[in-house]
């Protein structure tokens, strides 16, 4: 099996000698099973809380219980067609179109500011007959940048001028766009996949140290003086939200009252009592929050051991692939579906700010989760090259 040092210095992973499970020995060219088993059963879950969550919602505003579970149903259908199609594509033409990606994200990036707000962001691009955030398309081209990138560095990696400063050049820019929107969420979970494949990659770990001590000086800054308004406002509401009952707190509460309602073992599935209008939009960012009222600790237990078993089964993946390239897009993909899951069950139950960050396969969006179904076909033809353990 690779380690981290073959991501770490480009060095071929060693050949694997021993089987430990014949379910995880599926051989050079067949997806990783165990791994596809999960990206379904999650997806399966998600769409049966997604109904739960938001059919009364969806009766009251558009007299149809079924409006969003039907169109995520289409997506999710289109979605695992197209994980199973790019499963077949060498994954490696990424490579060649690391830099188009990009380029296409900034400009998506500076065109979603001239859209619409909703609920005082810009963060969709409304075409009429699809809507997406760009920022979703913006998470995939970072991996797939800084992948190629730091394959192209190699050992340069451990320099200030070749393993930091195109790199935070990049995520700068993009951070910039995001904050605009805003969405301080996005911009997070950026920094963060970037700062990931950069230490893996090789990169000087006492420049990471130095951003970290930086980042906490800016938000202590914005905390004591209020800095900036956006992001004090959440900062305040976060340190006591029951202060805000009526407003910015609203969610917050609500969330927390449904989490705490469900108890051990949850009150069942279709039953909670705070996706009745009570908690704002139930079927997106604070869908978990049902899920912790319905199906209790032991079933919110039980569906973040099924999220921890993906990430356990991608970095598998990334580490047994037989290209660096591919071991840092698995990672970084990965490291995605893990970041944006933490992020999400930490917002909802109070652990940080208020981001607005979905739950990856559970919140309502039809082309994010096509595109994050996208992304897990990418690991599958990853998984194609890996090279397994014989007997």
């Amino acid at each position: 099996m690779a380690t981290n040092a073959n991501l770490r210095t480009g060095a071929a992973p060693m050949p694997a000698k021993r089987a430990r499970l014949a379910l995880f020995n599926i051989g050079v060219g067949g997806v990783d099973v165990t791994f596809l088993i999960l990206v379904l059963l999650i997806l399966t879950i998600g769409l049966v809380m997604l109904f739960s969550a938001s059919f009364a919602y969806a009766r009251f505003y558009f007299n149809d219980s079924f409006h969003f579970i039907k169109a995520q149903l289409l997506f999710a259908v289109l979605g695992v067609f197209l994980m199973l199609l790019i499963s077949t594509v060498q994954y490696k033409v990424l490579e060649k179109l690391a830099w188009p990606v990009m380029m296409i994200t900034f400009v998506l990036l500076v065109i979603v500011l001239f859209f619409e707000d909703r609920n005082g962001a810009h963060r969709w691009i409304d075409l009429g007959f699809i809507t997406f955030q760009p920022s979703e398309i913006a998470k995939f081209a970072v991996v797939i940048l800084f992948s190629h990138l730091i394959v192209a560095m190699g050992d340069k990696m451990k320099t200030f001028r070749n393993g930091i400063l195109p790199f935070g050049a990049i995520l700068i820019m993009i951070a910039g766009l995001m904050i605009m929107q805003p969405h301080l969420s996005g911009t997070i979970l950026i920094l963060l996949i970037g700062a990931i494949l950069m230490i893996v990659g090789g990169a000087d770990l006492k420049w990471f140290v130095f951003a970290a001590v930086s980042a906490a000086v800016g938000i202590a800054v914005v905390i004591i003086t209020g800095a900036i308004h956006y992001a004090g406002s959440r900062i305040e509401v976060w340190r006591d939200p029951f202060a805000f009952p009526r407003d910015e707190g609203f969610q917050t509460i609500q969330s927390l009252y449904a989490i705490g309602s469900g108890g051990l073992m949850g009150v069942g599935i279709g039953n909670s009592r705070q996706k009745y209008l009570y908690l704002p939009e139930p079927h997106n960012d604070f869908i978990f929050s049902v899920v912790c009222e319905e199906l209790g600790f032991v079933g919110a237990t039980l569906i973040i051991i099924l999220f921890s078993l993906l990430v356990w089964r991608g970095f598998v993946i990334a580490m047994r692939c037989k290209d660096r390239f591919g071991s840092l897009v698995g990672v970084g993909l990965t490291a995605q579906v893990g970041l944006q899951t933490i992020l999400n069950i930490m917002v909802v139950t109070n652990t940080i700010p208020n981001t607005g960050i979905s739950l990856p396969f559970f919140s309502y969006g039809g082309t994010s989760l096509v595109m994050l179904l996208c992304q897990m076909g990418v690991m599958l033809s990853i998984s194609r090259e890996t090279t397994l353990e014989k007997r």
